[in-house]
């Protein structure tokens, strides 16, 4: 099926999708900031690949227990509403990780029990956040709105990662943590600011029901859904634990723990090359979202075996182009198979997919890394990238 192409950045022409962008480009720079501090600082106290995959299941732990319900909680209350009470409490959050750091008082159970709290407000804040932009652009609008939201979300990679590795010299993480708690007032400034009269309200999910168990039935009807959603979860779980093996793959095969963070950024200049090549596509189909799954699967394999930082950069955008496009795919073609009052609970489940599967694949890549080698942390999801892809062909066929 040939792809039509449209603007890239026609959702922009509408004032509440430029406001809320802005505020989510900014707040992101800050995120990074933090999930690339937070990598560094668990590395530094214990050298362990493990460790951080640890911890990234403690972060994205409630996400997989609870994110679906609160995609059905999103569709049934008002989305801003929810994303601004759980962007201050991230604000908060990062606040508090920032001040026990400078304080000295810091260690790894400190770490993970933040991570778990940072877990369990993001699995309220990402369906409401995420639906909202369904509510910023008409229908016609919102595969591309979707694709520029993954832009924001993974390009602000380029500069939160960058900053993070040229300032944790001179700052240290805790100031790190500070600025990413100053951020979420950009994000908040933008929600506040959305126009009501210039919106397009979702259509609310009646009370009662079973939401979480019709969400999965509709799935289980829709071939398309079914099929993209399983290997979602499988590509997801074992093919997108950067944080997990570059900092230990830096380190031994490239001769500096920074260079993570260097390779973060120039991932996200990946990144935001496949989420805008997403977004010039008015509908997105399954051989668009496969096509990148095996580019990321070869990019993988390629960045693993890399002998110096140089050819982990020449492979880094690549890595980022599949990675990007494939989470952008996931999410439009998610919308446009949902009924309207299902987009919170799809979305949601898109993020269970992505980020829910983490508590799993994290701790088995730190594992990986520590037990057999840096390079085959890495390497293994994109074996197993390739295969979901070729399974994937085939199985539609």
């Amino acid at each position: 099926m040939a792809e039509k192409h449209a603007s890239v950045f026609r959702s922009l022409k509408y004032f509440n999708a430029r406001l809320f962008f802005a505020g989510l480009l900014l707040s992101n720079i800050g995120s990074w900031l933090q999930l690339t501090a937070s990598s560094l600082l668990i590395y530094r106290l214990t050298g362990n690949a493990a460790d951080l995959g640890y911890n990234v299941a403690f972060q994205f732990l409630p996400m997989l227990l609870f994110g679906t319900w609160c995609g059905a909680l999103a569709d049934r209350h008002n989305r801003r509403r929810i994303a601004l009470i759980s962007q201050a409490a991230l604000a908060a959050q990062a606040l508090l990780l920032g001040v026990l750091d400078l304080s000295g008082v810091i260690n790894v159970p400190m770490v993970y029990a933040l991570s778990l709290l940072l877990g369990i407000i993001g699995a309220f804040d990402n369906p409401a956040r995420r639906g909202l932009v369904t509510e910023l652009v008409p229908i016609v609008d919102l595969p591309n709105a979707m694709s520029l939201n993954t832009a924001v979300m993974t390009g602000s990679r380029i500069f939160g990662a960058a900053i993070a590795t040229a300032l944790v010299g001179p700052l240290g993480t805790g100031w790190l943590f500070i600025l990413n708690g100053v951020s979420y007032a950009a994000m908040i400034y933008g929600l506040t600011g959305l126009r009501k009269s210039e919106m397009y309200p979702a259509i609310m999910r009646p009370a009662g029901g079973s939401p979480v168990r019709e969400v999965f039935k509709y799935v289980a009807g829709n071939r398309r859904l079914l099929t993209m959603f399983l290997v979602y979860v499988a590509v997801s779980t074992f093919s997108f634990n950067f944080g997990v093996a570059l900092p230990k793959l830096a380190d031994l095969s490239w001769g500096d723990d920074r260079a993570f963070g260097w390779v973060m950024s120039v991932i996200g200049i990946g990144n935001l090359t496949g989420a805008l090549l997403t977004a010039r596509l008015k509908t997105v189909s399954m051989g668009w979202f496969v096509g990148n799954i095996a580019l990321l699967g070869l990019a993988s394999i390629g960045m693993a075996f890399a002998s110096n930082v140089w050819l982990a950069f020449f492979w880094s955008i690549p890595l980022g182009i599949g990675g990007a496009a494939m989470i952008a795919s996931g999410n439009a073609i998610s919308q446009q198979e949902s009924p309207p009052d299902m987009r919170g609970r799809l979305l949601a489940l898109t993020a269970v997919a992505f980020l829910g599967s983490t508590p799993i694949g994290g701790p088995i890549t730190g594992l990986i890394a520590d037990s057999i080698s840096p390079e085959w942390s890495l390497a293994y999801g994109g074996v197993i990238a390739l295969v979901c892809a070729v399974v994937a062909v085939v199985a539609w066929r």
